[in-house]
């Protein structure tokens, strides 16, 4: 009897036992469809890009930067918005200028630097200069004035061609050259007023105005032929100088004649019109002022026979 219950009791439990084990079984393989095998990281993908081929390492650079700037900007957009320090900007801003050597002393700076360069101008006026600086070769007007210049020569305009104007008020100039004006042929207005001109120089044939006045200029400082070939010529300003007498050979051109405030004592029936011809009319003339000189114009009544207008002067 005992060894009857001792044979059922064990199989009772290797039964039990089997069934355990076939219970673990079936949960077993009930499971395994359900488990699927976990999807690399983009880190592991990167690792794999990394050992990969070039074409590889491209599509992760992109990836990368697509993540960093998703604002859409692009490289060279992205560089200028570095910040560069002082020594950069200092670099960029000594790039941007060409310095110019100085020609004279005065000229610490480029002339557009130290004067105003506009289309064609130039602009140097009350900047202490000594001297004519160097002008740009498509300058056309000079305004030079109140400043320190005394002296003119050939080549402060020998390389500018084009030049149509030049005012030089208020200066200090005492000589000029001869041929400071020679290769001017297009200059046609020439302003030397208040400056310390003792006689005047060779003038270019196209000038249409001439100013002078307010100078030290007396008559033997004036050529005969000075104005003779300037048959453009249409205003003359020579008042306030040391004249004893009026120019010779004035062109017909001239319309207005200032010759106020000189020294003129006296003027002849060939002054302003032709003596051995009494039908001659000057008709252009519009304005001769001799106010302010030591000469009464009523005794010479046969000097403006040719005029429309008598000067203005004293008659009596």
């Amino acid at each position: 009897m005992h060894k009857h219950e001792y044979l059922l009791r064990k199989t009772t439990k290797n039964f039990k036992t089997a069934t355990t084990t076939l219970q673990s079984t079936l949960l077993l393989l009930l499971f395994v469809p359900l488990i699927k095998p976990a999807p690399p990281t983009q880190q592991d993908s990167r690792i794999i890009y990394d050992y990969g081929t070039d074409k590889f390492e491209e599509t992760l650079f992109s990836q990368d930067y697509e993540d960093k700037y998703l604002d859409g900007k692009n490289i060279k957009e992205k560089k200028t918005m570095i910040t560069l320090d002082e020594k950069s900007l200092q670099l960029q801003k000594d790039e941007s200028v060409t310095p110019l050597t100085p020609k004279k002393e005065n000229d610490e700076m480029p002339t557009c630097l130290l004067c105003v360069c506009l289309s064609g101008s130039v602009y140097c006026e009350e900047v202490d200069i000594d001297a004519v600086p160097p002008l740009p070769k498509e300058s056309a007007y000079l305004y030079a004035r109140f400043n320190k210049i005394k002296k003119l020569t050939a080549k402060d305009f020998a390389d500018i061609p084009n030049l149509k104007r030049l005012d030089f008020t208020g200066n200090l100039i005492e000589d000029i050259e001869d041929g400071t004006f020679s290769k001017l042929s297009l200059l046609e207005e020439l302003t030397l007023a208040e400056n310390q001109l003792l006689k005047l120089p060779v003038l270019p044939p196209k000038l249409t105005l001439f100013n002078a006045k307010y100078n030290k200029i007396k008559s033997r400082g004036i050529k005969a032929n000075t104005f003779k070939k300037l048959n453009k010529l249409s205003f003359l300003y020579l008042d306030h100088n040391a004249l004893e007498s009026v120019p010779l050979n004035l062109p017909e051109s001239l319309r207005v004649i200032h010759l106020q405030f000189n020294n003129i004592t006296s003027i002849t029936d060939d002054t302003f019109c032709k003596a051995n011809d009494t039908r001659y009319i000057r008709d252009r003339i519009e304005e001769i002022r001799l106010e302010g000189n030591p000469i009464v114009l009523g005794k010479h009544p046969n000097s403006f026979i040719c005029l429309k207008r008598l000067p203005v002067g004293s008659y009596v």
